[in-house]
């Protein structure tokens, strides 16, 4: 049997230079820092302190990193609020700053027009409206655009405009969306 290898605990000074090496890779909510340092430290007290050092060098930051992260999903994958405050909760940020940050990032877009662009891109090449009209199809469609993080009601005027098949959609009632 393979022996197990442990990281090896680090000390204060290294804490520090580990953190900053994990900040330098890729932006991290505070809390999921927090998890990989502590797997790290000798003691408990060296997160803290090394938490509070990078909180008051201004190097962590939930707020910005939320608004940091919405903006990249919303320009580079186009996905909808819910999607992306799913994937912020999902990063350990508090559910009041990630709902601040994508209110702030989503409030001048149009989510109709963000959704058809997101289904014109993913069924690139194919014409929709016939493509639309064969039911596994369209039931495809519908939930890669919820999946994709569209309200039901935005994913359905969507699917209206390419097929007429949403009937059988419409009639299997989902629960309310959650508030963004």
């Amino acid at each position: 049997m393979a022996a197990v290898h442990r990281p090896k605990k680090l000390d204060p000074d290294a804490l520090w230079n580990y953190a900053l090496r994990l900040l330098g890779d890729r932006a991290q909510a505070t809390a999921q820092l927090r998890k990989k340092l502590v797997l790290r430290a000798q003691s408990p007290s060296d997160v803290t302190s090394v938490m509070a050092k990078l909180c008051e060098y201004g190097l962590t930051d939930d707020k910005k990193f939320s608004e940091s992260f919405a903006s990249s999903r919303l320009a580079n994958q186009g996905f909808g609020r819910f999607r992306v405050l799913r994937d912020l909760r999902s990063k350990q940020v508090a559910s009041s700053v990630a709902e601040e940050a994508v209110g702030t990032v989503f409030a001048e877009t149009d989510e109709h027009q963000l959704a058809e662009d997101f289904l014109l891109r993913k069924y690139r090449g194919k014409e929709l409206a016939s493509f639309l009209s064969e039911e596994k199809n369209l039931a495809a469609a519908y939930r890669r655009l919820r999946t994709a993080g569209f309200s039901s009601n935005v994913t359905l005027s969507v699917l209206k405009r390419f097929s007429r098949c949403t009937e059988a959609i419409e009639e299997t009632e989902e629960p309310p969306e959650p508030s963004a």
